[in-house]
C-alpha cells in the first residue's frame, strides 16, 4: 500500500521559514518524480515543485523559485521542501505527489498524501 505522510506545516509569519517533509513507503521511489503541490481555500491546486528521484533534477513554479528548495533523501525515502521568505499567499494546504510522469499538472502523479496547513501571517 502506497503511503505518502507529509509533515511540517504550521503558522509562521511573514518572512519566516518553514520545513515540509513527506515520508513515501509502498513504492519504488526511483521510479518516481516527486512533487509539492498547494491548494488555498476556493483556488485549485496548483504546482509547487519536483524532483526527479534518480537524477535529483529539479523544477520550480516561477512563484516560488529562489525561495524554495526541494530535496530528497535515499537513505530515509523522505522528500522535503525547504520554504524560505514566506509570503502570507503561500498561504495553503500543501501536498506531497509522487508519478510516474511528473510535471507540472496534478494528473501526472498517481499518488497523493493527505496534506498539511500552512498558515503565514502578515
Amino acid at each position: 500500500q502506497v503511503q505518502l505522510v507529509e509533515s511540517g506545516g504550521g503558522l509562521v509569519q511573514a518572512g519566516g521559514s518553514l520545513k515540509l517533509s513527506c515520508a513515501a513507503s509502498g513504492l519504488a521511489v526511483s521510479r518516481n518524480v516527486m512533487g509539492w503541490f498547494r491548494q488555498a481555500p476556493g483556488k485549485e491546486r496548483v504546482f509547487v515543485a519536483r524532483i526527479v528521484w534518480t537524477t535529483g533534477m529539479t523544477f520550480y513554479a516561477d512563484s516560488v523559485e529562489g525561495r524554495f528548495t526541494i530535496s530528497r533523501d535515499n537513505a530515509k525515502n523522505t522528500v522535503s521542501l525547504q520554504m524560505n521568505s514566506l509570503k502570507p499567499d503561500d498561504t495553503a494546504i500543501y501536498y506531497c505527489a509522487a508519478g510516474l510522469v511528473g510535471g507540472t499538472g496534478c494528473s501526472g502523479y498517481g499518488n497523493w498524501g493527505q496534506g498539511t496547513q500552512v498558515t503565514v501571517s502578515s
